[in-house]
């Protein structure tokens, strides 16, 4: 009799919490927001502040560089390419994001066993443009380099560390926008030798019969740039930063079209970060405007006022093969209100080899996600969408719908839990226009990699602040005004 009671109550108590479940289930219904439908559209024309020194520009004198902020009028976009129709510069940015996507898991694959390179208070901003690279990152800034400074365009990418431009004489030199540097030009240009602890922070140094300091960038996608390494004076429009170690290259294949060189924006010792942490406090952030619903600006700022008051940080971790890349901890995904069931932080988790982990990368643009994660994710959207109409899947995306004729739609909502801070996406981070005709495309994307990437397009309308001095990274929403 003992067992059957038992046997009773086990039973009572299984189905009063399969019915509790089921009542919660019922009366915590999925969390929407709207999402306005606006198709791809032509990007805005291409406009700097500088423009009006026509590349070239006055020394701005010993006392330029020491304002403790900076506001300069801000631009982003594929508006270096004026002849292409919105289809066809989304058809590239996906191209582009392939390679991006092939060259991060070359590098971190093959650093397995070793390393692969690549002031207080005070700071600047400076504009910044999604731009037409065909190598690593996809956005751009303008800046002057030598004394006097000469205007060029610079990819920005916190998936690089090493700063290089293309100089004069090339050996080889693909088509940028402005004039190749000179270094003969420029007074404050200047040869870093051999012997120097500068030159000791590069993987690979090389020297030349001038007992001159050589450099050698490669990428996974087999681009490479390769010269003198050199310091030089950077002038964002009148904020001078001297001495900036950077590589002056004569032989540049497989890289960008239409900018100059590349501003490394990474973790290493030779990134402008971290050789300009004395003057910026090791401090910078940026928001990416959504180039689907807006045409305001984008921007970047250095120094203490890049710290957004409103920013929830999460701790940066460390990869112990390879210091270039930002590796947060993301711990889940909500969709709807309620957290994807199979998708915890061990599928997340970095090891003490450098393998698997998350990072966040301003040249990626579509996320991708660890497969198990991916599809966890995916189906619980796709279970919340069910009122949309389906659409034919489109390049890497397998879950679209097709909007035509509608002027909005409720989507579920999507939230990234990392440690210690959540983020809540609009709709316009995670269904993105990929036609002009109405289809919607879920803006993840499954990797058979360890590694999961947050790309820009998830980024996007939050001020993402990178604090190496705090060793913290945070997301401020709506930070781009």
């Amino acid at each position: 009799m003992e067992g059957k009671a038992r046997n009773t109550l086990f039973f009572f108590f299984s189905f009063s919490a399969i019915f509790v479940a089921l009542t919660t289930a019922l009366t915590d219904p999925i969390q929407y927001q709207t999402l306005v439908v606006n198709t791809l559209s032509t990007p805005p024309t291409l406009s700097w502040p500088e423009s009006q020194f026509s590349g070239s520009d006055p020394d701005p004198g010993p006392d330029s560089g020491t304002e403790s902020t900076l506001s300069l009028q801000l631009h982003h976009l594929d508006a270096l390419s004026t002849d292409q129709s919105p289809e066809q510069l989304f058809d590239l940015r996906l191209q582009r994001d392939a390679m991006r996507v092939k060259s991060l898991y070359s590098l971190v694959a093959s650093t397995s066993g070793s390393r692969v390179g690549n002031g207080s208070g005070s700071g600047f901003s400076s504009s910044v443009i999604s731009g037409l690279a065909q190598g690593s990152g996809e956005y751009f800034t303008r800046l002057g380099v030598g004394t006097p400074p000469r205007y060029v365009y610079m990819v920005l990418d916190t998936g690089s560390d090493v700063v290089w431009l293309q100089c004069a004489p090339c050996k080889k030199c693909y088509t940028q926008a402005d004039p190749v540097f000179d270094p003969a030009k420029s007074r404050s240009f200047a040869g870093i030798p051999c012997g120097s602890p500068l030159c000791r922070k590069l993987d690979s140094p090389g020297c030349n019969q001038r007992k001159q300091c050589l450099y050698q960038v490669s990428y996974g996608d087999g681009s490479f740039t390769t010269g003198e390494f050199s310091t030089e004076t950077l002038t964002f429009r009148r904020t001078r930063v001297a001495r900036v170690a950077l590589g002056c290259g004569h032989d540049n294949e497989g890289l960008f079209v239409g900018a100059a060189g590349l501003l490394g924006l990474g973790r290493g010792r030779l990134s402008f970060p971290s050789q300009t942490g004395y003057r910026f406090n090791r401090k910078f952030s940026y928001c990416l405007v959504d180039r689907s619903a807006t045409s305001k600006p984008s921007s970047v700022v250095f120094g203490d006022s890049a710290v957004s008051r409103t920013a929830r940080f999460t701790p940066l971790l460390a990869n112990p093969k390879l210091d270039t890349f930002y590796y947060l901890e993301l711990v889940g995904i909500s969709v709807g209100g309620a957290r994807v069931p199979g998708i915890s932080a061990a599928l997340f988790k970095l090891d003490n080899a450098g393998n698997g982990g998350v990072i966040i990368d301003s040249g990626t643009s579509v996320t991708r996600l660890t497969r198990p994660a991916y599809l966890a994710l995916r189906d619980s959207f796709r279970a919340g969408a069910s009122n949309l109409k389906r659409a034919p899947e489109f390049s890497l995306f397998d879950t679209c719908y097709d909007l035509s004729g509608k002027s909005e739609v409720k989507v579920p909502t999507v939230v990234l839990h990392f440690r210690g801070a959540d983020v809540s996406l609009p709709a316009t981070n995670y269904l993105i226009p990929v036609d002009s005709s109405g289809t919607f495309c879920f803006a993840f994307a499954g990797t058979m990699s360890g590694l999961s990437i947050i790309g820009n397009i998830q980024q996007q309308g939050f001020r993402v602040v990178y604090d190496l001095a705090g060793s913290r990274v945070g997301f401020a929403r709506r930070g781009c005004a």
